[in-house]
């Protein structure tokens, strides 16, 4: 069995599919990791990104799917898991190979595989689209940290650019270490040291931000405590179902929480 390992991108993926149709290799293991463990008389073959072979991909793809399905593989590629990676070539082979529509027959292992990705990667775009919380800081800037289990800046951006129009705003990726800068305008893929901003970031602690904050943040963040603690009714108080809604993962984003 031939492995494939590409560089992590959407054109390297798409590439890896552009070969295997060239040189009719279907059972092939695809990774992102150069450095991953291939079987005893496995071929690892190092494919490179190729635009106008992931181009041509693509647009086969557009023909042969429907949008839901376009997004559903942008989705599971966003998962930027080893199992997902693996589940988007097998979809793409299966499509291709295919006489008849087969984007919605979830009878396939790879069509259902990816529609459960798909909607792993939804959930944390709306729950990050709920949780994320802003700090301003005395330039004006609000900021907010981070750190998602799958890469959904890219499909978070525009719901905050569309609420917050008004506002100089940046969104930053602890783990992926970039963020989505909005100067009002247009929309910046961004890179800084989230470390120098938050020194709790590596602890996973409360977020404690480094950087001068405007007075007014300093206000509304008590003001806020105040709230939250005033209207928590103790004899109400249900942990197991606050959890299952507000996971502890997001506490340490949410300033009435403390980790």
């Amino acid at each position: 069995m031939a492995c494939y390992c590409f560089d992590g991108t959407m054109t390297g993926l798409l590439s890896c599919i552009f070969r295997a149709f060239k040189f009719r290799e279907f059972e092939v293991r695809i990774t992102a990791n150069p450095h991953a463990q291939n079987g005893l008389f496995d071929d690892f073959i190092h494919v490179a990104s190729n635009d106008a072979h992931g181009q041509r991909v693509w647009q086969g793809l557009k023909q042969k799917v429907g949008s839901g399905s376009l997004r559903a593989f942008y989705y599971t590629f966003l998962a930027e898991q080893e199992q997902a990676f693996q589940v988007l070539f097998d979809f793409a082979v299966y499509v291709f190979q295919s006489q008849r529509p087969v984007d919605q027959d979830y009878g396939h292992a790879a069509v259902l595989g990816m529609s459960q990705w798909a909607k792993q990667v939804g959930r944390e775009k709306h729950r990050m689209e709920a949780f994320v919380r802003f700090k301003k800081c005395q330039d004006g800037l609000f900021l907010s940290l981070i750190k998602p289990d799958f890469n959904v800046l890219p499909i978070i951006s525009k719901h905050f650019k569309e609420r917050y129009q008004d506002q100089t705003w940046l969104i930053y990726d602890e783990q992926r270490k970039y963020g989505i800068y909005y100067d009002l305008k247009k929309l910046h893929q961004v890179e800084m040291n989230a470390v120098q901003i938050d020194p709790q970031v590596r602890l996973g602690h409360s977020q404690s931000f480094s950087v001068e904050l405007d007075d007014e943040e300093l206000l509304y963040d008590q003001l806020w405590k105040d709230y939250f603690h005033s209207v928590n009714i103790q004899a109400r108080k249900n942990m197991k179902l606050h959890i299952q809604y507000v996971p502890k993962r997001y506490w340490r984003y949410m300033n009435e929480k403390a980790l």
